[in-house]
């Protein structure tokens, strides 16, 4: 399909949302054969709240379970594990894998007294999830600070609300409590790191999928960062290189970096290094962004897909940050529901149109 371009694929997709009820069943089963695997974040233990997300098919589940192993022993991970998967998998979904780290990692990332014991708890996790057949660890290396923002109540088209980083407004807020941290400091807490966990990684079958900085720039509060750049990707999977050593593409935090979005995630997918994927988009850079509707930002979203579809990314993929639509309260800013669920309805069109015999 050598025309495939952005404003062909939103009008069939526009099309294909208005037949989603009779065609979510075959689009799930397309998604699969292409190695795309719509995920969904849910969490562990409520069970009700996955119903929607099956109805729309989504089979894949990413959950959170450093809040469940941070209270109990070591030894108890495995069964507490296997019992998450068994829940899911009762219910007709597959985990596809774990988003933050497995464990309190806080500490790892800092460089500070008790990383070791944490390290200790990690690759104990690790073997757990093994075990229990939840194949990937999507982690970050943001210390002090996790993905953030200056203001979750900009409004999106229509009045949606979405979030923005500005830089100026970051600065106001002055350091962290925890004072100034070189990005030195951080490459040396990231060599640590891996040097104690990939090759455990390597050696059970779980895929360390890191997540890049957001937003991309450093210093951030007096915190140096390092995962701002495709060439500091590339240095990260170099420091243990391992097939288990590869990539979360958040493609909206690329391109933030000014990275060419596109070449790179056809080169990364190609290397079998792009183990998950989180579908935005944003206007803007890493000093300035503010978070899109999936359809109305600047990136070729179904070239994009169409390059993933195309370059032999098999895993999981979400939407994330979602603006926050009519009718609902935003005290979870880009993770309440309308949003995804129309995130979700353009993703299956643009899939359906790759996938589909017309030219």
């Amino acid at each position: 399909m050598s025309d495939f371009t952005r404003r062909s694929l939103i009008a069939s997709g526009a099309a294909s949302l208005a037949a989603a009820n009779t065609s979510l069943a075959r689009l799930a089963a397309g998604a699969g054969k292409t190695g795309i695997q719509l995920a969904h974040i849910m969490a562990a233990g409520r069970p009700e709240s996955w119903k929607l997300w099956k109805q729309l098919g989504v089979d894949h589940a990413i959950t959170g379970v450093s809040g469940t192993l941070g209270r109990i022993e070591r030894s108890q991970y495995g069964e507490a594990l296997a019992k998450v998967k068994a829940e899911f998998n009762a219910a007709g979904i597959e985990v596809s894998g774990v988003e933050s780290h497995p464990v309190p990692a806080e500490k790892i990332k800092l460089g500070v007294a008790g990383r070791d014991e944490e390290i200790e708890n990690y690759i104990a996790a690790i073997k757990a999830l093994a075990e229990a057949g939840i194949p990937m660890v999507c982690y970050n290396w943001m210390a002090g600070l996790g993905w953030y923002r200056t203001n979750t109540k900009v409004e999106e088209r229509g009045g949606a609300l979405t979030s923005e980083f500005s830089l100026e407004a970051a600065e106001a807020q002055g350091p962290t409590q925890w004072g100034t941290i070189s990005e030195e400091k951080v490459w040396d807490n990231m060599v640590y790191f891996q040097k104690a966990v990939i090759p455990v990684a390597e050696k059970v079958g779980i895929k360390m999928a890191l997540h890049p900085d957001d937003p991309p720039l450093s210093p951030l509060r007096g915190i140096g960062r390092i995962l701002t750049s495709a060439k500091n990707f590339e240095k990260v999977m170099q420091i243990v290189p391992s097939p288990v050593n590869g990539v979360t593409y958040c493609q909206a935090n690329f391109i933030a970096m000014g990275e060419n979005v596109y070449t790179l995630a056809e080169k990364w997918c190609k290397q079998n290094k792009v183990f998950f994927v989180h579908y935005r988009d944003i206007q803007g850079n890493a000093r300035r962004l503010r978070e899109t509707f999936h359809d109305n930002g600047p990136t070729d979203m179904a070239r994009l897909m169409k390059i993933y579809h195309d370059s032999g990314f098999n895993g999981p993929m979400r939407p994330d940050h979602a603006p926050v639509l009519a009718g609902e309260s935003n005290d979870r800013p880009g993770y309440m529901v309308q949003g995804n669920i129309f995130a979700f309805g353009y993703m299956r069109g643009i899939l359906d149109m790759i996938q589909s015999p017309r030219t």
